[in-house]
């Protein structure tokens, strides 16, 4: 069943001649003949903005023609995210921008989602941004923020979490709880309520989500959606729309359009960072690793979102989540299998019992404890094979063993299972595997622990 969502906007006019100049326009920043602005002073810039958590404006004022209309909008957003499936990150964050007017904002979280931004300003209307503040961000996505509103000449509407809330998490668990028992709790403090409250003084906002970002809960996401989980002004499911423009970019077509454009980037990008969050929770990823492989590295592969778009997960998938994936009744999850070649062993639960007793072997054996479902396995896939065949005939054999579902278990207890995927060498005259201690995936690291060891 489709779902809608009806609005109703009144708007008061008086007329100007068609030779005047386009007149200002309610919104964060006003369109200046300079593309990045330097001539908007504060005082302009607080007249202009609404806070987000704001009561509901009902009426808007625009030079339009000498009449008050009344209009009212019901719209089916299935129908409107499948008109613009094809449509340019550009041609969609206009439609957003036209239709939702002073009403819409979008979340900028400080990295690459900078594109959102420039995507609005070339669209030549009014916009707002807004970011959360944890209190815990890099020094510099600070400095990154500064820059962005010197660039774009605007002011960021910041939201904060609730202090009395910090406080009693912090004096009850401690500063790092998240690394204990998992981030969902420090994040519904931290980001999850400060961006309810600035929801609730929209009607629509706009993310850099994209499909490639985490195939685990991404990658169905449509460019314009009724939100699932959080409200706008008018209260109630269905009351807020969230638009993705860039849903169906590739990350790489992202950043050859922030350096054309010539739009500043966030410095820790330079440094190995791909996706940025709070600085105790983001670290660089290596060559050979997913994007996301870089967020809360601690936890299970599966769900790596902080709740800001907790809607991506199903329903059926979450009552199905066991630690590491989606999974069926049986334990094991629905997706093609990996590390599909010649040159690599499938190995059943008998084959690494066995193989773990062995105190001398013939020869050593490489040994990838997976879940085909995982993105991070997914990642390497192509690294571990062609690893597979430099080493055919080498006298080393290469193997996989399924560890999800009924064997997790097993896995942990016997084979040092930590997280997907876990990389085993065992050695010729020992029964102990030597667990690869790096995140570096790619074919000549995986090697050089070969060689070092063999």
């Amino acid at each position: 069943m489709a779902l809608s969502i009806t609005s109703s906007i009144a708007i008061s006019t008086s007329t100007f001649h068609s030779s005047d100049p386009k007149p200002p326009q309610i919104g964060s920043i006003r369109v200046l003949e300079r593309p990045y602005g330097g001539g908007v002073n504060s005082s302009q810039r607080r007249t202009l903005v609404k806070p987000l958590n704001a009561e509901p404006q009902r009426r808007v004022s625009a030079t339009i023609v000498a009449s008050e209309v009344a209009e009212t909008q019901e719209e089916d957003f299935e129908t409107l995210a499948g008109d613009l499936e094809n449509a340019s990150p550009l041609e969609i964050m206009d439609r957003a921008l036209e239709k939702f007017g002073n009403d819409i904002a979008i979340a900028f979280s400080g990295a690459e989602d900078v594109a959102l931004i420039e995507y609005a300003r070339l669209t030549g209307r009014p916009f707002r941004v807004f970011s959360l503040d944890t209190g815990r961000l890099n020094p510099e996505t600070y400095k990154f923020f500064d820059e962005v509103e010197k660039h774009y000449g605007i002011r960021i509407e910041y939201m904060f979490p609730d202090a009395v809330e910090v406080q009693a998490l912090v004096r009850s668990k401690g500063l790092f709880s998240f690394y204990e028992d998992g981030h969902q709790e420090c994040c519904r403090v931290r980001k999850v309520r400060p961006l309810r409250r600035a929801l609730k003084g929209l009607r629509a906002w706009i993310t850099g989500q994209r499909k490639d970002q985490s195939p685990g809960t991404r990658s169905e996401i449509p460019v314009v959606q009724v939100d699932p989980v959080f409200e706008g002004i008018d209260g109630g499911i269905g009351s807020l729309v969230k638009w993705n423009p860039v849903a169906n970019v590739k990350g790489h077509d992202i950043w050859n359009f922030l350096s054309t454009m010539n739009v500043p980037v966030n410095s820790l990008h330079s440094q190995g960072y791909i996706s940025i969050g709070c600085e105790p929770c983001t670290r660089a990823v290596l060559p050979g690793q997913h994007e996301r492989e870089g967020r809360w590295w601690w936890e299970d592969a599966k769900a790596k979102e902080c709740g800001l778009h907790k809607g991506n997960i199903k329903q059926e998938d979450a009552a199905q989540l066991n630690g590491n994936g989606v999974v069926n009744a049986n334990g094991t999850a629905t997706v093609a299998d990996i590390f599909n070649t010649q040159n690599v062993v499938n190995m059943s639960r008998t084959g690494i019992e066995n193989l773990t007793k062995l105190e001398n072997r013939k020869e050593p054996w490489l040994v990838v404890l997976y879940a085909p479902w995982c993105p991070y396995c997914q990642a390497m896939e192509e690294s571990y094979v062609d690893l597979a065949e430099k080493l055919e005939g080498s006298g080393v054999k290469v193997g996989k063993f399924r560890a999800d579902g009924e064997q997790k278990d097993f896995a942990k207890r016997e084979l040092e299972l930590g997280s997907f995927p876990t990389i085993l060498f065992f050695p010729k005259h020992s029964s102990r595997p030597i667990k690869y201690p790096s995140e570096n995936r790619d074919v000549d690291s995986l090697m050089a622990f070969v060689n070092a060891l063999r």
